[in-house]
């Protein structure tokens, strides 16, 4: 049955299943923080995997870095963060309540108590987390969590130039926790404190910025497809002058239709050589390259494909969400793609109180264990149609059933999710 995915629905399956829970649950949670369960985490590794093996393994103009959390002040105070990086902070002088003013439905009532006319003026509010380094708690000591991954790829510019003098274009590419000290975190893991990042600046000659740029629109598009995302979910908006960042001269955000509405999935920037000139004038070191045989210099351009873990996660889980009917039932399923799927093979013994289908299915299992490592589960709880339910309702794509017929010809049931349509093969070509 085709069904408007709910935000209720992709979140109450997230904590059931243990996918995601809320941060410090058991103390009453801390708003805007969240923690994987052991299937959540494994999505989350599958999909930051396939964005490494895609945009750094697969192509031979690729850097990885992993640059610290805590970085010198400077780095802030240079990229403009320690000044810019806020937010507009209203609160409401009835209940106290501290709202984003520009994320307000109705700018003159507190969402919190319902009173009207109880903001004053809005005050710019600095999103980065504050902190200081070593014992000396004095201006010198500040440090600051990573609001974004990006200035740790910026401040290693050199160094992989230095190191590996790459031909142009090149990128650099870092995956990681970046915080942002959100005034309301909202909409489950859409927007939060904690999150991570998988960011690439593309460095190119000043002339050969546009090409870059659109070489990066269709590999978006392809990340897009290879997350399961259906092609009508996402759209491509075109960000005016007025609504871009100061450092950008041309912006494409990719929205896509959550259950909250169409919200940005990712954003693509072309960011001049704002942030590499900004480093030179503040760190008096040049951020200049030389084209290979000849005396031609310049501080290159950088094309930003900037994709967020959480969006990406959620986009999938929504976009895999199906409800249908089975015998006269309702069926929850996430028709994840082969994949993603943090399990991938579910291996059960028909009885689990047979000694001798036990002993083969633990056979099979860890056959499945050593091709799949990490992907492949244990279900002998329950009957076997709960564990269909049960694996249906994770997105394993495959169930495979062992039973008296195994012990004679070797033959094992395999269940596909998205159909049920079970066959009958050797247990030797369950992967072929």
């Amino acid at each position: 049955m085709e069904k408007q995915v709910k935000l209720e629905d992709i979140v109450s399956l997230a904590k059931r299943r243990g996918f995601i829970y809320q941060g410090s649950d058991v103390y009453g949670g801390l708003s805007g923080t969240w923690d994987y369960g052991p299937l959540g985490v494994q999505l989350k590794r599958n999909i930051m995997n396939l964005w490494w093996k895609m945009f750094v393994d697969e192509r031979d103009d690729m850097y990885g870095v992993d640059a610290a959390i805590l970085m010198n002040q400077k780095v802030w105070q240079a990229s403009g963060h320690v000044d810019t990086f806020t937010d507009p902070l209203v609160e409401c002088s009835n209940c106290n309540a501290r709202h984003r003013a520009d994320k307000l439905e109705d700018p003159n009532k507190c969402p919190t108590c319902g009173k009207e006319g109880t903001f004053g003026e809005a005050k710019q509010f600095n999103m980065m987390f504050k902190t200081n380094v070593g014992p000396v708690d004095d201006e010198s000591s500040i440090s600051y969590l990573r609001p974004e991954t990006a200035q740790g790829i910026f401040t290693n510019y050199k160094n992989v130039v230095d190191s590996f003098y790459p031909d142009l274009p090149f990128g650099i590419a870092q995956q990681g926790k970046a915080f942002r000290n959100e005034i309301s975190p909202r909409d489950f893991v859409f927007r939060s404190r904690e999150f991570e990042q998988m960011e690439i600046e593309y460095f190119v000659a000043p002339d050969k910025w546009e090409e870059a740029f659109e070489h990066w629109v269709e590999k978006c598009k392809e990340w897009f497809a290879v997350l399961g995302l259906p092609e009508n979910s996402v759209h491509e908006l075109e960000v005016p002058d007025k609504d871009r960042a100061h450092y950008s001269k041309r912006t494409i955000d990719f929205d896509f239709d959550y259950p909250i509405g169409r919200e940005e999935l990712m954003g693509l920037a072309y960011r001049t050589d704002f942030d590499l000139m900004n480093i030179q004038n503040a760190s008096g070191k040049s951020m200049e390259y030389r084209v290979k045989g000849s005396n031609e210099q310049f501080v290159p351009h950088v094309i930003e494909p900037s994709f967020g873990v959480e969006r990406a996660l959620m986009a999938v889980l929504v976009s895999a969400y199906r409800e249908d009917e089975q015998n006269g039932e309702k069926r929850i399923y996430l028709a994840l793609p082969e994949h993603l799927a943090p399990v991938k093979y579910a291996v059960s013994p028909l009885l689990k109180n047979k000694p001798e289908l036990v002993e083969k299915a633990r056979e099979v299992y860890a056959k499945l264990a050593k091709e799949n490592p990490g992907r492949v589960m244990w279900d002998d709880n329950g009957n076997i149609g709960k564990r269909y339910r049960r694996q249906d309702e994770i997105g394993t794509p495959y169930c495979v059933v062992i039973d008296f017929q195994t012990l004679e010809d070797d033959t094992v049931t395999v269940r596909e999710r998205d159909t049920t349509g079970q066959q009958r093969i050797s247990s030797k070509d369950i992967m072929k």
